[in-house]
């Protein structure tokens, strides 16, 4: 089986307002926090689930992003202001599966690399949307010319058919083209094919446990 993996290259936004010096502790901050999710990937992946992890990839929020959350929050539109933002940095992980997903998590909050701050578990309760995914938020301490700073990233935990929901429905949420009875048709489809894909995981892991279970019966 090939291991399918992606990384996506960091590229640091341009903008008067959240430039270079803005972003730089943030892009410190992700970039760190990369390296301990390898190396939690690897402790998953040795313990008894290989190709548990089937992609990692990170990310800057955008300028017009952070501004529009500043003032769907009423914060000012400042440095001041995103510090109060928990997911300026942002790592997600696709898993193989649901089980794969908290364990992972169990091994990112005993991870010595960073403080774990708190967890949204929107597998265990999902989104009025349908959306489902866990969520963690971990402080990383990142080190500048004149201090050593701790920011906070936050890490995405999903399987692929969560991930493949979510693409859909961030397409959904973005295109303003689309007619608005359309949109609504296509969001109601989506909360049902958010129930179906949790189904989905639950019946795949099923399937592998009862295969597993036969192995071990014939070993």
């Amino acid at each position: 089986m090939q291991r399918i993996s992606s990384v996506q290259p960091m590229r640091t936004p341009k903008t008067a307002d959240f430039g270079f010096s803005f972003y730089a502790p943030y892009e410190a901050a992700v970039e760190t926090a990369f390296l301990a999710l390898c190396a939690a990937r690897m402790q998953l992946e040795e313990e008894s689930t290989p190709f548990a992890v089937r992609s990692m990839t990170f990310r800057l929020k955008s300028p017009a992003s952070i501004r529009d959350k500043l003032t769907r929050r009423g914060l000012p539109q400042s440095a001041e202001g995103a510090a109060y933002l928990h997911d300026i940095a942002g790592l997600r992980v696709v898993l193989s599966s649901v089980e794969a997903v908290y364990r992972f998590a169990d091994i990112l909050r005993a991870s010595p690399s960073w403080q774990f701050v708190c967890a949204r578990d929107y597998i265990a309760v999902p989104k009025k949307s349908g959306y489902r995914s866990l969520h963690l938020i971990i402080e990383v301490p990142i080190f500048l010319e004149k201090e050593k700073r701790p920011m906070k990233v936050e890490v995405q935990l999903r399987t692929i058919a969560m991930d493949f929901w979510a693409s859909l429905e961030h397409k959904l949420r973005y295109k303003k083209n689309i007619p608005e009875s359309e949109a609504e048709y296509l969001a109601k489809e989506l909360v049902e094919c958010a129930g179906i894909s949790a189904s989905l995981d639950q019946r795949m892991e099923a399937i592998r446990d009862r295969m597993e279970a036969a192995q071990e019966k014939i070993s």
